[in-house]
């Protein structure tokens, strides 16, 4: 295999036409430059030049080699180049989070995708303990949660609160304990946790969700309102999940005495290079939640 270095030097020799510019433009001696031309012309068993003094001429084979190695250097600098780049907006970008999260950022991913259409948005949805192994297994960037990471290979840090909000069909207007028992529970992936966290602040007779009857379930973070706005039950999101139904019309978001929010994680792995177009996306997730 040629060597690229002499390559280079044989490349810029004839290019520039003097042995004494092309060892001040590569940063070396003139003897160094000779002495590169010189290998090739050994290792090729060709002349390359013809030296008239401190003059030269390109033999046929020289300029065949000139032909084909200056396209190679030229490919392997533009390479070097883009190898070193760190663009803010290019290149793709892997978010997973929870549902409720989803929902308000993705659009907003969406819109910074559109201002910037090289930088492009995979994004996920799935449950905290999918986020938190997805990053540990290097299958995403970045990851956002609702509980801290407990692996040791997820670096995560808070950066937002996110309010647990009690809906109920519109017709509701006061949601005592009786009036939750009657209407039953519509239940999610998380609405045993959620309903937990928000309904033993706020209601001393609340033990366990499964003290409600189950009267829905859904896995789809933008579903699980629809039975409620059809009087069949009530239940526990969180605010941007409830924010994104379009008919709220249709439900009822009611405000406790004690408030319950969650906290929002920033989860990435930990000791892995953190590119620009992830703080780009970082950085405008942090705008919105």
């Amino acid at each position: 295999m040629i060597n690229t270095t002499w390559l280079r030097s044989f490349c810029t020799l004839v290019e520039v036409g003097h042995f004494t510019r092309t060892a001040e433009r590569l940063h070396i001696t003139q003897s160094g430059v000779s002495q590169h031309v010189r290998k090739l012309e050994e290792q090729l068993g060709l002349a390359l030049l013809v030296r008239q003094g401190k003059q030269f001429t390109l033999t046929d084979a020289g300029e065949r080699l000139y032909a084909e190695a200056r396209v190679i250097i030229s490919a392997l600098s533009s390479m070097e180049q883009r190898v070193g780049e760190d663009p803010a907006y290019e290149g793709v970008v892997r978010v997973m989070s929870s549902g409720s999260l989803g929902l308000k950022l993705y659009p907003h991913l969406l819109a910074l995708q559109r201002q910037h259409p090289k930088l492009v948005i995979d994004y996920r949805f799935a449950p905290n303990i999918d986020v938190e192994n997805a990053i540990a297994d290097y299958n995403v960037d970045i990851g956002f949660m609702t509980r801290a990471s407990t692996l040791e290979e997820v670096s995560c840090q808070p950066i937002a609160r996110e309010t647990l909000l009690l809906v109920t069909p519109a017709t509701v207007s006061e949601p005592s304990w009786e009036a939750l028992m009657m209407l039953g529970f519509i239940d999610h992936p998380d609405g045993a946790h959620h309903a937990g966290l928000l309904l033993s602040a706020n209601y001393p007779e609340f033990q366990h969700s499964n003290l409600f009857e189950t009267k829905g379930f859904s896995n789809q973070i933008s579903l699980i309102l629809e039975p409620v706005s059809l009087g069949l039950g009530f239940t526990v999101l969180p605010a941007h999940a409830v924010e994104a139904f379009r008919k709220p019309q249709l439900v009822r978001v009611h405000k406790l005495s004690s408030q319950v929010s969650e906290t929002v994680y920033l989860g990435i792995r930990r000791h892995k290079p953190m590119h620009n177009r992830m703080n780009t996306v970082i950085a405008e997730a942090k705008k919105w939640l």
